[in-house]
């Protein structure tokens, strides 16, 4: 795979003389604002050199044109205040209104925004033709297999014969005494063996021998009806 082309942006023809000073000049005016040699020099894209930077805003500061401050061992150099256009309360006016509307303008928009975001929520929320259609033919499965299992019951005949009532009480009765019986060896020797870990090692010992435990549909079932003592309960038979 071929390396992308590095991007890089074209670079200005450097100023010398007064296109430079004029340069420097102007955009210490526009921004206003304290800058240094090497700040200036950066913001003009290298078209005027840092050291050629450094010696015209001396200059300028000689002349008059912009203020030299220096801090400690920093200097900067900003626009002189006198010299820059003074602001009619016309034009300052115009520019509040502008400002104004401006920012009316952006609450309408972000309020627009807000709404497309909430709508955009919405479809994506929403499921498309082809996962409704899925959707549809499951259920449409699942009520035609419903509806066969119901068709015994609708046309009267018998689900479960006493006889096989028994059989499955019978049958129910001997495999949960054998579990019980299993997982009482089990938890014995469990215990044996974990006792002198921490719950965490013997947490991590189960999981390495691959051991799992009863999940909670297995506790449900213990503890719901099926599972009670012998004689109060069978399959087929409840006492209230």
């Amino acid at each position: 795979m071929s390396a992308k082309p590095k991007t890089t942006e074209p670079k200005l023809p450097v100023l010398k003389g007064q296109d430079a000073e004029d340069a420097v000049l102007e955009y210490l005016k526009r921004m206003n604002r304290p800058f240094g040699a090497v700040d200036v020099s950066a913001n003009l894209k290298g078209a005027v050199p840092k050291t050629a930077t450094q010696k015209i805003l001396v200059a300028l500061a000689d002349k008059g044109e912009i203020v030299q401050k220096t801090y400690g061992k920093t200097t900067f150099f900003v626009a002189n205040q006198a010299n820059l256009e003074d602001m009619p309360a016309e034009k300052l006016a115009a520019l509040e209104a502008e400002h104004k509307a401006l920012e009316e303008e952006n609450k309408a928009l972000a309020a627009e925004v807000r709404t497309a975001t909430t709508e955009l929520a919405k479809l994506r929320n929403t499921p498309t033709d082809a996962e409704l259609s899925v959707e549809l033919q499951r259920t449409i499965g699942a009520v035609e297999k419903a509806r066969a299992r119901l068709q015994p019951l609708r046309s009267g005949a018998p689900l479960v014969t006493a006889d096989e009532l028994t059989q499955l009480d019978t049958e129910w009765a001997r495999w949960r005494t054998e579990w019980v019986r299993r997982r009482k060896i089990f938890l014995t020797f469990w215990q044996m063996v974990t006792d002198a870990l921490t719950p965490q090692e013997a947490d991590e010992l189960a999981e390495e021998l691959g051991i799992e435990h009863d999940t909670l549909e297995h506790v449900a079932i213990e503890r719901g009806p099926l599972c009670v003592p012998a004689g109060v309960q069978v399959l087929g038979k409840r006492r209230r």
